[in-house]
């Protein structure tokens, strides 16, 4: 293979890469426990952005069920989330394997 061509080729992906990485800090991903007691929205740099709870769902008896519904949706938003974003490098690197990159 021709040097230039490959050299084109590495340049061309590493500003692929570069595109998919800024979308994915602009993505979010909103997740819900308890049938929609509790939503979570994460960001794409896997933070979580905002937490909201149904004042139904706040019982002071059953203070565990809630705990169980926020760490449920918690945990499917940041799913959600590295999905989308290994989605999204797959489609950069024409699915190849980087090590490091996810």
């Amino acid at each position: 293979m021709d040097m230039k061509k490959m050299m084109k080729q590495a340049q061309k992906m590493q500003m692929e890469l570069a595109r998919a990485q800024e979308e994915i800090k602009d993505m979010t991903f909103e997740a819900t426990a308890g049938g929609g007691m509790v939503k979570v929205v994460a960001t794409g740099d896997m933070a979580i952005s905002s937490i909201t709870i149904d004042p139904e769902a706040v019982d002071p008896e059953d203070v565990e069920m809630l705990q169980d519904m926020v760490t449920a949706a918690v945990n499917e938003a940041l799913r959600g989330v590295s999905d989308m974003s290994a989605t999204r490098l797959n489609v950069a690197t024409g699915g190849m394997n980087i090590p490091g990159l996810m």
